[in-house]
């Protein structure tokens, strides 16, 4: 499998040792764990965004008419 060297500051490896001890747990796992997480938010957050895209644009002619004024002037037309 792949591997990735990441440094830390003094503090910040200190704090990683301290978490991992309390939560029993080795920092390797640690801060994989915390690396995992953050992808599956960041992918979880691309496809929320996919999702309102899709629901906006399905309902464009609905949020034109409910909200005229935020709409962007027609091509032609003064801002």
């Amino acid at each position: 499998m792949p591997a990735l060297n990441v440094e830390f500051s003094e503090r910040e490896l200190a704090d990683l040792r301290r978490i991992a001890k309390e939560r029993g747990t080795s920092m390797k796992a640690l801060v994989r764990e915390a690396a995992a997480a953050d992808i599956a938010r960041h992918r979880a957050l691309e496809e929320g965004a996919e999702a309102f895209r899709h629901f906006f644009a399905a309902h464009a002619e609905e949020f034109a008419a409910a909200f005229p004024d935020d709409e962007p002037p027609a091509k032609g037309e003064a801002a």
